[in-house]
């Protein structure tokens, strides 16, 4: 009868562990093999993370990063793999992860400044610091897809190979496979939000197909140091596992139709989260261009002028250009206090100067910056603290936004005409370097244009109206898909040569590209964000005494982004190189292109997927521009680099959370192997620390058997009810305590065979009992405790939390006890 079952044991081992091979009572035969599962789980693991990094193209620009996030993965899974293979601790294979992720991100990145390329060194630190500031400014001043400079990259990299390590915790040493969906889905969260296309059906299917892999074997195979004998290959509960995970892919695909935040289409392809719903500011987190491709407007504001023709609202000024990408410059040292007047810090020589009066009510806008005709001379009505700064005019809140702000602005601008800028003298004077610097590494193909429409003109003001014709000339189209599907939607130098080859995108590829001409033929340049001419109201308003102005709208699908050039003697003039957007000012029109009419309004040009015709007027929609400050309610980091620093917070938390209990699984699993080994005193030390985690601890005065009467009494109740099996263990382990800590020494009755005297490996049957005992006994602990003290036990486990606890407080004590002793008084007189 006993040999009939251990046959039948043997026939019943985990999949990692053989039921073939060397003799019983070998030492080969009593180290359990682990098998396939380390590896078959690392390659899920890592299918699962590379897939939800394919989506991270259009968040990327192009391919080339994929290699460096490919090895990360690749290198951090092996390792834990390796670890895992070897059987070492669980704390030890995640410490592993981490070293791994460490030296493959060294080793990738910080090779010169490290030793033997993989260790870092204090000049690490130096070179990490400088990758995050490059990061950081990407993301300030672009938005997706970014480029992938090296800083970027690597940040993508450390957050990937971060997700390795969660999910492999989450699936294997805490023992939640099914969560791993957690740490799969904040990575896919990234580019359904920043995407137009969202994530992707092959980045989507790529990763379900690892997250059902990891289901899979999770059940199919089983970590020998937790496999009791009743854990076996089960091919049922794979079969289950797969049809779970299969339901709840479904349910996800089924999400954009039934949850609110989702834009129309079928996920995980057409269907983009957008879980604020439509941005209220020019928020760049959004993608770029992300709200011309819906035909709703948010964010109205509405203004009543004394001027002719509606105006361009102008919130903030581009100015700032260093070969990447545009992004504002604050000037923060420099601003002034919105006090008086607002000095424009130029001479204006032209005769007649055009004074316009400009009721604005905000409304929903929300932004720290505040749209105003230009230039300004003064505003009025506002609430709160606003500064403005003398370089760009532009208008900026230090404590609070334009939402809901009435105001009137009185702008003086010369009356501009071609005569003027034609006679404007060719040196300029008085201008910072910030508006005429160029960057070295500028394309060819960007000089070369430059060059061949503008070199030969021989003022700036031809050269200007060169480039103008050229950009609006019939070889360009107004496209909002072109640039996403063809990689370059963004405004850095790279963008704009592939702009100029493809001569198709949509506003801010127009004013990026004019703006950086105008430089390299001597003209200083920036570019004004804000919001073209919009549409009349059909209501009339009295300002400053002047009744039935007309009132103009204008909201999010307005947005606009347009070069100014700076002309000595006249200031900064606006130009308008986007084709069928915005007005043509009256002093660059000319046979070559018509005028836009004064009063615009979206037509069916607008609908996503067409391309507008040069010629057909309508009002530029919303885009988000980089690095343009939302304010609250509207982020205001644009790209990637907000979401990916939140991500890999979020794993990091989660990692931070799920600590205790990883080294309360460990130090389980440690005493379970022990104690097969022989060590009673493991057994009873683990029944102990379960009594401390269900709020139970032993009484300094109570002996073994008078706390196991008192644990089975008040953690599991009755003995002849169904926790009997319960019983019978805390009793076993008791009676075993005593008989190794008062008795004659004996084998434990549990295992079947002693372990090797040379290598202490535990007997496979005496560790599967073990483990059913303590196993069993936490499910009943489990299922007779509160919701309340069970997560508390399962995550922050006072036997861990204590422990730690006394660590860190071990050096005051000490330090208590070296004063007393130091400085108090003697107990008895001398």
């Amino acid at each position: 009868m006993t040999m009939a079952r251990a046959k039948n044991s043997g026939a019943r081992t985990p999949s990692g562990v053989s039921g073939h091979g060397p003799a019983a009572g070998s030492p080969a035969a009593s180290r359990p093999r682990v098998g396939a599962f380390p590896w078959a789980m690392a390659a899920a693991v890592a299918l699962a993370v590379c897939g939800a990094a394919l989506s991270l193209n259009g968040v990327l620009r192009g391919w080339g990063w994929y290699l460096a996030v490919f090895t990360t993965v690749l290198a951090v899974s092996l390792t834990l793999a390796a670890l895992r293979a070897v059987r070492a601790q669980p704390l030890l294979v995640t410490a592993g992860g981490f070293l791994s992720l460490g030296a493959v991100l060294t080793l990738t990145f910080f090779r010169g400044s490290s030793i033997a390329g993989f260790i870092p060194t204090g000049g690490t630190l130096g070179e990490l610091d400088r990758l995050l500031r490059r990061a950081s400014e990407t993301v300030l001043a672009e938005t997706a897809p970014v480029a992938p400079n090296t800083g970027i990259v690597m940040v993508c990299c450390a957050i990937l190979g971060l997700a390795v390590i969660l999910v492999d915790a989450l699936a294997v040493p805490l023992r939640m496979p099914a969560a791993t969906g957690v740490g799969l889905l904040a990575l896919l969260v990234v580019p359904a939000v920043i995407k137009p296309q969202s994530v992707g059906p092959w980045a989507f299917t790529v990763t379900a197909a690892g997250y059902l892999m990891i289901l899979a074997f999770s059940q199919w195979f089983v970590p020998q140091p937790l496999a009791g004998e009743g854990m076996a290959r089960t091919p049922g509960q794979a079969r289950r596992a797969a049809l779970t995970g299969a339901a709840a892919l479904a349910a996800t695909l089924a999400l954009s139709s039934v949850v609110p935040g989702f834009d129309q289409g079928t996920f995980p392809q057409g269907s983009r989260l957008n879980p604020w719903g439509a941005s209220n500011g020019l928020n760049p987190m959004i993608t770029l261009g992300s709200s011309l491709r819906t035909p709703e407007g948010s964010g109205r504001i509405t203004y009543a002028t004394s001027a002719t023709a509606p105006l361009y609202l102008r919130s903030v000024t581009v100015d700032n250009f260093d070969g990447e990408s545009w992004g504002p410059d604050d000037r923060a040292a420099s601003r002034v206090p919105l006090a008086g007047p607002i000095d424009p810090g130029y001479d204006v020589t032209a005769a007649v100067q055009q004074r316009v009066v400009t009721a604005v009510d905000a409304g929903t806008f929300t932004s720290p910056y505040l749209p105003a005709p230009y230039a300004p001379e003064t505003v009025l009505g506002l609430s709160g603290r606003w500064t403005w700064d003398p370089a760009t005019l532009t208008i900026k809140g230090t404590d609070t936004t334009s939402r809901r702000q009435e105001y009137v602005v009185v702008s003086t601008a010369p009356a501009i005409t071609a005569d003027l800028l034609a006679g404007s003298p060719r040196r300029v004077e008085g201008i910072a370097d910030d508006f005429t610097r160029v960057p070295g590494n500028i394309p060819d193909i960007v000089r070369s244009t430059a060059t061949e429409i503008a070199g030969s003109a021989e003022s700036p003001y031809e050269k200007a109206l060169a480039i103008q014709r050229y950009l609006r000339s019939a070889a360009f189209t107004y496209s909002l898909e072109s640039p996403v599907q063809g990689g370059y939607d963004g405004n850095g130098l790279s963008v704009l040569a592939d702009f100029l080859d493809r001569k198709s995108g949509y506003c801010v590829h127009y004013a990026s590209t004019m703006a950086v001409m105008a430089r390299l033929e001597g003209i200083p340049s920036r570019i004004a964000v804000g919001y073209a001419p919009g549409r009349l109201t059909g209501a009339t308003v009295t300002v400053a005494g002047q009744a039935g102005l007309a009132e103009y709208e204008v909201d999010a699908r307005d947005a606009h982004a347009w070069p100014e050039l700076y002309f000595q003697g006249l200031g900064w003039i606006p130009f308008e190189p986007t084709p069928s957007r915005g007005v043509v000012p009256s002093y660059t029109t000319g046979a070559s292109f018509p005028t836009a009419p004064g009063n615009l309004d979206n037509g069916p040009d607008l609908v996503p997927g067409t391309t507008a015709s040069p010629a057909a007027p309508a009002t530029e929609s919303a885009e988000p521009v980089p690095g343009i400050d939302a304010g609250p309610g509207a982020s205001g980091k644009g790209g990637p680099g907000p979401w990916l620093a939140g991500i890999g917070g979020v794993l990091a938390a989660l990692l931070l959370a799920a600590a205790p209990r990883t080294v309360r699984l460990a130090l389980r699993g440690h005493r379970l192997r022990q104690a097969a080994s022989g060590s009673a005193g493991s057994g009873w030390r683990e029944l102990v620390d379960l009594g401390r985690d269900y709020g139970l601890p032993p009484l300094a005065s109570e002996t073994p058997r008078a706390y196991s009467a008192r644990f089975r009494g008040s953690l599991l109740g009755g003995a002849d009810g169904p926790d009997r099996s319960a019983h019978l263990a805390v009793q076993a382990l008791t009676a075993e305590f005593e008989r190794h800590k008062y008795g004659r020494p004996a084998p434990p009755p549990a295992s079947g065979s002693a372990p090797d005297p040379q290598t202490g490996v535990p007997d496979e049957r005496a560790l599967a009992v073990y483990t059913d005992r303590i196993e069993g006994l936490a499910a009943a602990l489990r299922a007779k405790t509160a919701l309340g003290r069970r997560l508390r036990a399962e995550w922050l486990p006072p036997s861990v939390t204590a422990r730690v606890g006394r660590w860190l407080s071990a050096p005051f004590r000490a330090a208590g006890r070296v004063a007393g002793f130091l400085l108090g008084r003697p107990r008895y007189p001398a």
